[in-house]
């Protein structure tokens, strides 16, 4: 009992970037069950990392006619996950116009 309370006064280590982005990857393989494409995005503020992956939604030919899945995923410092939601559906070929706000990687 005394080792497990100690456990639980431990703090726990802050998840870096890679493991960050590592789990992110791996969520949306998991549990969204798509193949992730690549990291749109990351950010991380008060406490809690926020991921931008784009994923795999269908496959087209041409590929230029994919359909491909923005996701954002959530998690916390120690890198549990939070949760996770869908921004948007687009084909490869769209043109996307960055917002005016970008992520920027933090350290």
């Amino acid at each position: 009992m005394a080792s497990a309370e100690r456990k639980e006064a431990r703090p726990s280590r802050k998840a870096s970037i890679e493991e960050v982005t590592d789990q992110a990857l791996s969520i949306v393989k998991k549990y969204i069950s798509k193949e992730p494409e690549t990291i749109i995005g990351i950010q991380e503020e008060h406490g809690e990392w926020k991921v931008l992956v784009e994923a795999l939604e269908r496959k087209s030919v041409p590929d230029t006619q994919d359909l491909l899945g923005r996701y954002e995923i959530r998690i916390d410092d120690s890198g549990k996950l939070l949760g996770w939601k869908q921004w948007m559906v687009r084909k490869r070929a769209d043109r996307m116009i960055p917002e005016e706000e970008e992520w920027l990687v933090t350290t």
